[in-house]
């Protein structure tokens, strides 16, 4: 079955009734992906991102042209970030992972929760760590973030960085090591009285049959 980057045909005329609908009567198309989403079991992020590959190909493709069919549905133009902004982005992002944050919170908290803002600085992160991950150590070395530097270098080189265990996680590693030691200590003992007890019943049983 042919499809349009991922979804049947069908799929995407539903998508496009959806949001022409929705739009008709005022809503946004932040809630129309999330709504969409929900009714269809997409993620909305995955449903935004299709909506906006979608109306990219508009003029490229005849199938989006005849399911779009003269309406007005459109894309807001995002606008680039410059080298400054990208910059300012990244040393951000690094600082509230500095906090112990995952790069998804971080985005989160520099967003403010805005949708659009979250999913530029995520594409920027992420493109950014993928093409120029030398770019965001030197930012990190600029900050003082010698760990995150090590790794950042070691992506860009292709070679990974084992961090080094402190000792309070060796402490707790040998514990939970020990914990499951003695797990599988107990099992076993408790699978081999049930053993023996399976043993006795079978021996008692054939026993009883050849008294009778």
């Amino acid at each position: 079955m042919n499809k349009i980057n991922g979804y049947t045909e069908e799929e995407a005329k539903t998508l496009v009734e959806f949001i022409k609908e929705g739009k008709s009567r005022g809503k946004t198309l932040t809630y129309l992906f999330e709504a969409y989403g929900l009714k269809h079991g997409r993620a909305k992020g995955s449903v935004r991102n299709y909506y906006y590959a979608f109306m990219k190909n508009e003029k490229r493709d005849e199938r989006i042209v005849r399911l779009l069919d003269g309406s007005s549905l459109s894309v807001e133009k995002i606008r680039e970030f410059t080298e400054e902004e990208t910059d300012e982005v990244l040393k951000n992002i690094l600082k509230e992972k500095s906090k112990g944050l995952s790069v998804r919170r971080a985005i989160f908290n520099l967003s403010g929760g805005d949708d659009k803002l979250m999913l530029r600085l995520q594409n920027k992160y992420r493109n950014t760590l993928k093409k120029e991950p030398q770019r965001i150590a030197a930012i990190a070395e600029r900050l003082g973030l010698t760990e995150e530097v090590q790794t950042l270098r070691a992506r860009a080189e292709g070679r990974r960085v084992e961090r080094p265990v402190l000792p309070d996680q060796a402490f707790l590693q040998r514990r939970l090591e020990n914990e499951i030691n003695a797990l599988y200590d107990r099992l076993a003992q408790a699978l081999k009285a049930e053993n023996e007890r399976l043993r006795t019943e079978n021996k008692k049983l054939k026993e009883e049959l050849l008294a009778k």
